[in-house]
């Protein structure tokens, strides 16, 4: 074989042909040592260099004085770096059978939170975790990061520190350029450059966000924390613009037209896309349920620009003043955004309903539809549950339908509950916004039966898809919810058993079970103590290609089918069931890369959780920093050995209390009691306790609220 053939192109090795050398001779090699090896050519050993530089910097290969080696051989793993709040880290290995891997704070290796980095493994361990030491960061996380402002330095020049405090360096600003000059405690953007010494990064500044009391600006600050995308490239906006403002005759080949059927989208006052459109109407043998989903898959072709940036988003973000949409706004808030009285592509699950809540026939196909309707839940509120007379007559011609829709919604709920269903309703925040976009207060968001009757309906169709596909051995993503960590469960019921509850207890530790004591506690003093350690033991939901059941919903097949607009996996299930329905080979993805696809939406769901709290925290840290030195009802909502957690009543708020402020006793842990107790007093402090506390402070540098016990 000539050398041409053997290295490819024009003769030159390729990066695998390099690995395959290191793996032949099973050691580490110098760079003469290679070019020999392969047989490279003078004019050839600059590439070769460039390739090798290039696999370290992929973390596939590592420095090791002059020469280099592989790093699958060497005690090392790559992983994600996540730091804690006291400074030190942990990696998460890419590869799922290891453990995480503790660094302390002098084995960051100057790596940040976030980075991928190559960690090699130490002989001592952390308690269950092995130990290491960070060698290498192979990619930083941020490429931007958010700074406050501390000082002005000189002309230009000014000190500032991150406002993530995760990131725990100090930043020298010393290129302002065309951006121009920020004042004192102004939020900014920075590129960093260059470690000037350990712990101070220079950075150039890259735009000026403004006041930390404005809310959109820590949004912003967040969204850049978070690597959250804010701008559509080029070629997914122009692949968008091709599409056509309504649907063309052409689209509605194959589809059935249900425009005459009254459809209404009902969702919250400032929803922002509306994906699902919902018809009831009572026959002879029961209720007749149309869930019409926006048909997005018939616009976004896998593979296309589109489709490739709406997998790496894995879903749309919400923040209390803006979105950052999976799709572009002509997808999300226009062509398949289901307005009113414009015709619409929908994929439909249709399902008969006996009168007693069990489905009798289900029909899945894409069709034409028309909502007739923009409802809210609080005006489905007002006519139907409080019966007000001037939002009936506003809702006239809707009535007949939203009364069966009710009807048939409490049917659906008690099937639910009646084969195990968890319901924590456990309260979630709503920060209210001021004409200045300042956070003016943090409430519980209102939830009422209008909620749960498109909350049922759209439980109803995921299963009725899931149990479809599933039938037709479809590949696709199922939700699942594993069962409860079982050393957690059985904490909680021993825990209670000598409790005012304790001959209630139910005997089996499954979902039934678990709603059986939801029910022994619910209007006692032990709901919240039961609510909470109930939901502490509770596994994390996730999307996976194999079907392992939802505990929470006490289901045994399980999708999601109804918010393609912000939800990849959803986008993937339409396509399962268009392929299912069609009588053409599928056009499904493969195995493989289905569970690809499952890890990566997987992980940009955890992502958004987390931005969507730390907003919510922030905005909260703003708005109590003008209460400090009130006080406030609240309950234990959680304890440690040097404090506990306190959620504030009168707000929707939650700050700590520490030990050290208690002058009272010396407290001691009991952790299997969830309880802090005095030496000398024998003053007790448990979980669920009511407590009346005074604030202290909002430090939002370090998204603290700190309380203390009045009188304490």
């Amino acid at each position: 074989m000539s050398r041409s053939r053997k290295h490819g192109k024009k003769g030159r090795p390729r990066q695998e042909e390099l690995l395959k050398a290191f793996q032949r001779v099973d050691k580490p090699l110098k760079l003469q040592e290679l070019f020999s090896l392969l047989g490279i050519s003078k004019t050839q050993r600059e590439w070769v260099e460039e390739m090798v530089e290039s696999l370290v910097s992929q973390g596939r290969l590592i420095r090791m004085g002059r020469a280099f080696g592989l790093v699958k051989k060497m005690p090392m793993q790559m992983g994600t770096l996540e730091i804690q709040r006291s400074g030190v880290g942990f990696v998460i290995p890419e590869d799922k059978r290891h453990r995480d891997i503790f660094i302390s704070r002098s084995a960051l290796g100057g790596a940040w939170h976030g980075d991928k980095v190559l960690v090699t493994v130490l002989p001592r361990r952390r308690g269950k975790n092995p130990e290491g030491r960070i060698v290498r960061v192979v990619e930083r996380f941020h490429s931007r990061i958010a700074v406050k402002i501390i000082r002005q330095l000189g002309h230009g020049t000014f000190f500032s520190r991150p406002v993530d405090p995760k990131l725990g360096f100090n930043v020298i600003i010393d290129q302002t350029g065309a951006v121009g000059q920020p004042s004192l405690a102004d939020i900014v953007l920075v590129r960093p450059e260059a470690e000037i010494d350990g712990g101070t990064w220079s950075a150039r500044l890259e735009e000026i966000l403004g006041s930390e009391e404005d809310v959109r600006v820590q949004e912003t600050l967040v969204k850049t924390g978070f690597a959250i995308p804010t701008t559509f490239s080029e070629g997914v906006l122009s692949e968008a613009g091709l599409l056509p403002e309504t649907p063309q005759e052409k689209d509605l080949i194959g589809r059935q037209d249900l425009t005459k059927v009254s459809l209404v989208t009902i969702d919250g006052a400032n929803a922002r896309d509306f994906d699902d459109a919902v018809c009831v109407s009572r026959e002879n043998s029961g209720w007749r349920l149309w869930v019409a989903i926006a048909d997005v898959s018939h616009y976004v072709a896998p593979g296309s620009a589109l489709d490739r940036e709406a997998e790496e988003r894995g879903n749309s973000y919400y923040f209390p003043a803006s979105v950052e949409p999976m799709l572009p706004e002509k997808l999300s808030n226009g062509l398949c955004s289901l307005v009113p009285a414009q015709p619409r592509l929908a994929m439909v699950a249709e399902i008969l309903f006996s009168f007693q809540g069990l489905p009798i026939e289900e029909r899945f196909y894409p069709a034409l539809i028309r909502s007739r309707a923009r409802l809210t839940y609080d005006q489905v509120k007002r006519a139907i549950l409080d019966s007000d007379q001037g939002e009936q007559e506003r809702l006239e011609v809707h009535l007949p339908m939203l009364y069966q829709a009710e009807a048939l919604a409490r049917e659906l709920l008690a099937r639910r509950e009646e084969r195990g269903s968890l319901d924590f309703d456990l309260p979630e925040p709503e920060i209210l916004i001021d004409i200045c976009d300042h956070a003016k207060d943090v409430r519980p968001r209102p939830r009422h039966f209008g909620h749960q009757i498109i909350e049922e309906f759209m439980l109803a169709a995921n299963e009725a898809v899931a149990r479809f596909l599933e039938q037709r051995e479809a590949r696709f993503l199922f939700r699942n919810h594993p069962s409860p960590d079982l050393e957690k469960l059985e904490s909680l019921f021993k825990l209670l058993r000598f409790t005012s509850i304790g001959s209630s207890l139910p005997e089996k530790r499954d979902a039934k079970g678990l709603q059986t004591l939801f029910s022994a506690a619910k209007g006692t003093e032990m709901e919240f103590l039961v609510n909470r350690l109930a939901l502490r033991s509770m596994m994390q939901a996730g999307y996976s290609p194999v079907n392992e059941g939802h505990f929470g919903l006490a289901s045994d097949c399980y999708c999601h089918f109804t918010s393609p607009i912000r939800r990849y996996a959803d986008l993937v299930v339409h396509r399962a069931l268009k392929a299912a329905l069609s009588e053409e080979p599928p056009r499904t993805a493969g195995e493989k890369r289905l569970k690809n696809t499952a890890e990566h939406i997987n992980a940009m769901e955890r992502k958004a959780v987390e931005a969507e709290r730390e907003i919510v925290k922030r905005l909260t840290i703003l708005f109590l920093r003008e209460k400090v030195g009130e006080t406030y009802s609240g309950i234990i909502s959680s304890l440690t050995d040097f404090g506990f957690w306190v959620e504030l009543k009168e707000v929707m708020a939650e700050g700590m209390v520490r030990l050290s402020t208690l002058t009272d006793d010396y407290y001691i842990f009991l952790d299997k009691r969830h309880e802090l107790l005095g030496e000398r007093t024998g003053r007790s402090l448990r979980l669920g306790q009511e407590v009346r506390v005074r604030l202290v402070s909002a430090d939002l540098s370090r998204l603290e609220v700190n309380l203390e016990l009045e009188g304490s």
